[in-house]
């Protein structure tokens, strides 16, 4: 008796499904659908982008994209949040936005999700990393912490440690500040 193997589908093959809600990615040969964002995810991811915004995208030196499809060096995968500086943002010459990312961020957040596995969301920020992205963060709401991704070295920051932050974006940010948008009260 031999076994039936079921082929993997190509990259291509997978771009061409419809989108999921959440979002699906391709990494490793797999079709993996992201978990549902719930409250905390949702609240960093907003205030990271609304923050990063306020400062990068009024001047022109980058923008933020929450749950942005990037496709690049055979992966599909959708941050959570993808900064590109500006000048590397993909537009038309209508002056209008790309639908279509093919390159990797400049910078690449992740909040893991209850339930979500560490070892995937670390694999997606070490794949950015490997294809030229300056800084990757991942966001531990559970312990408030955030590791941090520069080239192939991996920094824990926690507390009052001051978090870094793409060159040309003048943001101060620690560890607790970003977890104090957690708090309503």
């Amino acid at each position: 008796m031999s076994a039936i193997v079921k082929a993997k589908p190509a990259l291509e093959e997978f771009l061409k499904l419809p989108e999921t809600e959440p979002a699906s990615e391709f990494f490793d040969g797999e079709i993996l659908q992201k978990p549902m964002p719930q409250g905390e995810h949702s609240i960093l991811q907003s205030e990271l982008c609304k923050t990063i915004d306020r400062l990068a995208q009024t001047r022109k030196i980058a923008k933020a994209f929450s749950e942005l499809r990037c496709t690049f060096g055979g992966k599909s995968i959708v941050p959570d949040i993808a900064v590109f500086r500006w000048e590397r943002i993909p537009f038309l010459p209508s002056g209008r936005i790309a639908n279509n990312f093919e390159i990797n961020p400049d910078w690449s957040i992740e909040i893991l999700s209850p339930n979500q596995s560490q070892t995937k969301v670390l694999g997606k920020l070490l794949h950015c990393s490997r294809h030229g992205t300056e800084l990757g963060w991942l966001l531990h709401p559970e312990e408030e912490s955030i590791l941090v991704f520069t080239g192939q070295k991996v920094e824990l920051y926690r507390g009052t440690d001051r978090l870094p932050i793409i060159n040309g974006i003048e943001l101060e940010l620690t560890v607790d500040n970003v977890f104090s948008w957690l708090s309503f009260g």
